[in-house]
């Protein structure tokens, strides 16, 4: 079977790479940016010097584009983990038409192409579509969508959008996604908790923490026997941003940064973020037969491998 993926040079694209490195299954990864030397080096760090590094260039906001890839390579799959991710900047009138345009139209595009040859595609979606309700109880799949931002409204569209298509489809909701790549929020607190005396960080936003290699895993697994629907997926647990930046310090040795828990409005922001947006991933767990890794073992190996 041959597999497109979307956003290679991402967090998630990477960790792809590297857990399908073995698969008898071809990969394609595709991107419009060149992947960082800082990535690729942690790559061949990670998964050896034979690992795929190599990117094709695809504009997903491109129909035709995307048609022509799918028939020259066969392809029977996508993944899609391109998306406008920086959810502040989204927030900015002058961007609405690009990130509707990202998060929207392109995973539209791609489900007309997949549809077209009976194809099936994987979209990565977010905890962000949910948000203005106040509700504690972990988010279910049929969960009606109340996105508090732009960002999570441009998500829910493409959503909408995919399923309007009647293409096969997988649609893996998921939340605070870190990995050794790029840029996240723990890479950010490490270099914060080692080099600053004190930090403040909110409490009062909580959720679950996702390490993109227990996500890719999970992805791999779903595309041996897709079963159609929506899915959540994070790693296991509850805790606040400050919880995890405690946990990232204290697994990274950074003792001499006091932290100090806040509230959310000591950092106003042009968008009012999930104050409860835990997942319910009873669902995905039951199809694939999985036990989800804790946040807290997965956080120890994601250091552990960036200390490499």
């Amino acid at each position: 079977m041959n597999v497109l993926v979307t956003g290679a040079n991402g967090q998630l694209g990477n960790e792809i790479r590297i857990v399908s490195k073995n698969s008898t299954d071809k990969y394609f990864f595709t991107d419009v940016v060149e992947s960082s030397e800082e990535s690729t080096a942690m790559l061949k760090k990670l998964a050896g010097e034979d690992i795929d590094t190599s990117t094709t260039k695809l504009d997903i906001t491109n129909l035709d584009a995307i048609r022509k890839m799918v028939r020259e390579n066969d392809v029977k799959v996508i993944v899609n983990c391109a998306a406008w991710t920086n959810v502040d900047g989204a927030e900015d009138p002058e961007k609405y038409d690009l990130v509707e345009l990202l998060n929207a139209k392109a995973p539209e595009n791609l489900a007309v192409a997949m549809k077209e040859v009976n194809g099936l595609l994987l979209h990565i979606s977010t905890d962000y579509v949910f948000g203005k309700e106040p509700y504690n109880t972990p988010c279910k799949e049929d969960q009606q969508g109340t996105p508090t931002g732009f960002y999570g409204l441009t998500k829910l569209h493409g959503e909408n959008a995919i399923r309007k298509s009647e293409c096969k489809s997988v649609i893996i909701r998921t939340a605070w996604l870190y990995s050794e790549f790029g840029k996240n929020f723990v890479k950010t607190m490490l270099n914060l908790t080692a080099t600053k005396p004190q930090l403040k960080v909110v409490f009062d936003q909580v959720g679950t923490p996702t390490y993109a290699y227990d996500l890719a895993n999970v992805i791999i697994k779903l595309l041996v026997d897709p079963k159609e629907g929506i899915y959540h997926f994070s790693n296991e647990g509850v805790c606040s941003w400050f919880d995890f930046t405690k946990m990232i310090a204290e697994y990274a040795g950074n003792t001499g940064c006091d932290i100090q828990p806040c509230h959310s409005d000591e950092f106003p922001s042009k968008v009012k973020r999930p104050a409860y947006s835990v997942l319910d991933k009873a669902k995905i767990k039951e199809t694939l037969g999985i036990r989800i890794p804790y946040w807290t073992d997965s956080l120890k190996l994601c250091i552990k491998n960036l200390e490499r």
